[in-house]
């Protein structure tokens, strides 16, 4: 706690010194119900009476004998009740565990145990040196079961309308955050120092306008730059700025593809990263795996190798700067299992967003209520950076952080960024691959795009390099880090993809071919070539190529025809007009031209979301009540479910039985739900089983998964179109 309160020196809290003393009595008090003789036992291995009571039951119950006011009584109540198991859970504990007395409220159906003699089962000389130890004084008095603290949160819960939320929520944040760090043996929080911005003042580098602006600019900052620019190197100037100012904060770099997180991580972490560890990745399944270990009251530390693995995966959580995709932030305003600890986290948080431009219309609307929620509730500063953001766009986001500053690239920085030389070529990508394979031949790095990875894996077939990457979404994620590292060798000199390399791959390629798409999506595919625009002299305009032909499975990806019409016209207009020369300056007017407002359905689908989560947010979001129904909202929006590979199956049950469950994972490959229905009708994917250790249990536990009888190849990856179908038990 004490390392914690160093990196959260922003708190939305009035009274701060309250708050972390309140913490600090609730940390003290949190565990003293495991004094329980029979919960002891059990822990010991020995055959016991616990009866799977709830120990934070009997924590709670020596609450009442403090010296505290009855707000504060209160709020250590709600906040030792909860740190493990949502109310509704709690209360039918006590419904099935305990009588009902008749002096006490009655549930309605009779338990088994008396709450007076279990609580005569607690080792209370043990609990006595504890209050003595921390200096905390309590008067005589019984111990009594809190049902009345737990029924009445249940039928009168706080929400964001009640002025008690926000120091209700942190305090249960930050009290899951200590007590799940140091189950795991982590008792410093990471913080920024000045030698993690170091990299930013090298007398080598002379920092742009709109950089050197972001560095002393305080607030709330929408940034508008070519790519290639350095808006990267600006926010991080900006946080330098604001942590010097403001204090430390917990920074999250949010960025729209996974694809690109690694990349990104990669990129931190080789400049920032000082002596400690500063950088980390927010990956949604090793939180949600972390949170599923720690919830249960039967996790011993004892257990050595159980802890040491711990603390290598929890620790992933820690650093002060963590990569991420919006949808690790998202799904705390949704109000999942922990979301508290989350809140907590973003609490006076710095938050960086790259290309917000890229996300369609249901994701930027949530980003809108998340955007609204950490400046109005959590004291959050924003930062929001693109090259290529619509008008009508922007005014949505200005509607949700308030006051804010534009930064934007000087006019001088624009007519100096000639890159990029446009040439519109007829007909499919694919009826050229002598002329990409002429330029390859030339000894340039060539990069090509196409919308779909069956097309991207046919054109990678096609073109011939001994020095060549394929990079798409049916990797699996430890093939696709694996193809990300190799990027970063110079004698790359092919590289074809997908959208994966539109966002925050730092590569610098000489000539681009790529099928037709949004001219937003284009620009950020055009960043990827002559990015750096200098070898040893400042390299002239570089030709992007771009077909007018689209494949028939485009629609899928691309469904808006008239923005990729309205796109072709604007690229055609450039070429007869400008010799193709492409004028960044001239960016925001054709991005405003093909995207002038909001489509009906578009705006339908925005105002939808919108609405339903800030109601949500606004009037039901609520401390230690989870509701089963707002996890299937926010998972039914992803249009994908993972399945493994059959030829990886093996290497898969290997890690589950080694408790390696996020390596396992990382073997599975996400396909379309449309795409998952129609090969599971035809048997082309089946469900299989396992059996494997599972946490503290001796007895294997039964683990279902999807296998896919696809080929899979670490350098293709899932050939998902492909009619030969592989079965597991013949590669075995």
């Amino acid at each position: 706690m004490n390392s914690l309160q160093k990196a959260f020196q922003r708190l939305p809290i009035a009274d701060a010194e309250h708050f972390w003393s309140i913490l600090k009595i609730g940390i003290v008090l949190h565990d003293l119900g495991k004094a329980h003789n029979e919960f002891q036992k059990m822990l010991e291995g020995k055959k016991s009476r616990w009866y799977h009571q709830r120990h934070e039951l009997f924590s709670s119950a020596f609450v009442k004998l403090l010296d505290l006011s009855e707000s504060d009584k209160e709020l250590l109540h709600l906040i030792i009740l909860g740190h493990h198991k949502d109310f509704a859970l709690l209360h039918q504990n006590i419904v099935h565990g305990y009588k009902s007395g008749e002096e006490d409220f009655a549930f309605g159906e009779e338990g088994k145990l008396d709450w007076k003699e279990e609580t005569q089962r607690l080792n209370t000389r043990y609990i006595a040196e504890i209050f003595k130890e921390y200096n905390l004084k309590i008067t005589q008095g019984t111990l009594g079961l809190s049902k009345n603290h737990i029924f009445n949160y249940l039928n009168n819960s706080i929400t964001t309308e009640d002025i008690k939320f926000t120091e209700l929520t942190l305090l249960a944040g930050a009290l899951k955050h200590c007590d799940h760090a140091a189950s795991a043996g982590i008792f410093e929080t990471t913080l920024f120092g000045e030698s993690n911005f170091s990299f930013l003042y090298n007398t080598t580098w002379n920092p742009y306008h709109h950089q050197l602006l972001a560095s002393t600019t305080e607030g709330n900052i929408i940034l508008t730059a070519p790519t290639g620019s350095g808006k990267t190197e600006a926010s991080l100037m900006w946080l330098h700025n604001h942590l010097k100012i403001k204090g430390q904060g917990r920074t999250f770099y949010i960025l729209p593809y996974t694809a690109s997180i690694n990349a990104m991580y990669e990129r931190l972490n080789n400049k920032m990263n000082g002596n400690n560890e500063i950088v980390g990745v927010l990956h949604g399944k090793l939180s949600e795996y972390i949170e599923n270990r720690f919830g249960d009251e039967k996790y011993s530390a004892q257990n050595e190798t159980l802890k040491k693995e711990l603390k290598e995966q929890f620790r992933a959580l820690l650093p002060a700067i963590k990569v991420a995709t919006p949808f690790q932030l998202i799904k705390s305003i949704f109000g999942l299992k922990g979301f508290e600890k989350g809140i907590f986290e973003m609490a006076g948080g710095y938050f960086i967003f790259d290309e917000i431009h890229a996300y369609d219309p249901k994701i930027i609307a949530q980003i809108k209520v998340l955007l609204k929620f950490v400046t109005s509730f959590l004291n959050g500063k924003v930062f929001l950076m693109t090259a290529t953001l619509p008008t009508f766009l922007k005014k949505e986001l200005i509607d949700a952080i308030g006051d804010y500053i534009e930064i934007c690239a000087d006019q001088n920085l624009y007519k100096s960024y000639l890159r990029h030389k446009v040439k519109v070529l007829e007909g499919l990508l694919s009826s050229k691959i002598e002329l990409i394979q002429d330029r390859l031949d030339n000894g340039e790095k060539v990069l090509v795009v196409c919308n779909t990875v069956e097309q991207a894996q046919r054109i990678f077939a096609l073109l011939k390099s001994d020095h060549s990457v394929l990079l798409h979404g049916s990797f699996n994620q430890k093939d696709r880090n694996s193809h990300e590292a190799t990027l970063k060798d110079s004698g790359v000199r092919l590289l074809v993809g997908t959208q994966a390399i539109e966002v925050s791959l730092d590569i610098d390629y000489d000539v681009i071919f790529t099928e037709p798409a949004p001219l937003d999506a284009l620009l950020q595919r055009f960043g990827r070539i002559n990015r750096h625009r200098i070898g040893n002299t400042y390299r002239p305009p570089c030709d992007c190529f771009v077909f007018t032909e689209r494949n028939d499975n485009d629609k899928y990806i691309y469904s808006n025809s008239k923005v990729i019409d309205d796109t072709l016209t604007i690229l055609r207009r450039i070429q007869n007009s400008n010799d193709g020369i492409l004028h960044e300056e001239n960016l925001q007017n054709y991005i405003d031209e093909v995207y002038p407002c909001w489509n009906l359905q578009d705006k339908q689908v925005f105002e939808r979301v919108f609405d339903h989560l800030s109601n949500f947010v606004w009037n039901s979001l609520s401390p230690f009540i989870y509701d089963k129904h707002r996890e299937e909202d926010f998972e039914n929006q992803f249009d994908g479910i993972k399945v493994l590979p059959a030829c990886l199956t093996n290497e898969y049950v290997n890690y589950l039985e080694n408790k390696q469950f996020i390596k396992a994972e990382s073997l599975k490959v996400t396909i379309r739900k449309q795409m998952f229905a129609a090969l599971h009708s035809k048997q082309d994917i089946h469900l299989d089983s396992c059996a494997y250790p599972f946490l503290y249990q001796e007895k294997a536990k039964e683990h279902s998964f999807y296998i896919i009888d696809r080929r899979y190849d670490e350098k293709i990856g899932l050939q998902i179109k492909m009619e030969e179908k592989v079965i597991a038990n013949q590669i075995f």
